[in-house]
């Protein structure tokens, strides 16, 4: 089964480094593209910081972070990973987001964002297909873990 996982991340950083190139490739920087009026739209920015923009320019803190993290990851999906798909498929998105992140801040010293959506008149964040990925997979792992929780609980009332 953990083939699969990690099928599953190769597919995810591959569809992030494909999406980022044709964006870089077809765009210039700051380019809007309207495919939903007023909600969604490609829009071809660049982020050398974390989420939300924060801690820019700190690329020594996101090499050690991101190492550390997928060091974390492969070691769960090795460990945990045939035990359960709830938690080898979220631990697999979070690999391939953190990887595909990584790719782009190790070759450009920033990352590529695209996707801009706004919920409400809030311009949400741009992202990128390894953001979506992590955020996903951390989502996906914080339900996982707290079913098993409740199912502790019971077991235990």
């Amino acid at each position: 089964m953990l083939i699969v996982y990690y099928l599953l991340t190769v597919f995810i950083i591959g569809l992030d480094q494909i999406t980022k190139f044709l964006v870089v490739e077809n765009m210039d920087i700051g380019e809007n593209i309207e495919v939903i009026p007023d909600f969604f739209y490609l829009t071809s920015h660049r982020n050398a910081g974390a989420a939300f923009g924060i801690l820019q320019g700190q690329m020594w803190l996101f090499f050690i972070v991101t190492v550390i993290v997928i060091i974390a990851v492969v070691y769960h999906l090795q460990k945990y990973g045939n035990d359960s798909k709830l938690f080898g498929i979220p631990l697999a998105l979070i690999l391939g987001g953190a990887v595909g992140n990584f790719i782009d801040r190790l070759l450009f010293g920033e990352v590529v964002d695209f996707f801009n959506v706004y919920i409400f008149t809030y311009n949400y964040p741009i992202f990128n297909i390894a953001d979506s990925a992590l955020v996903v997979g951390v989502l996906l792992l914080v339900i996982k873990i707290t079913a098993d929780e409740w199912k502790e609980k019971r077991k235990k009332a």
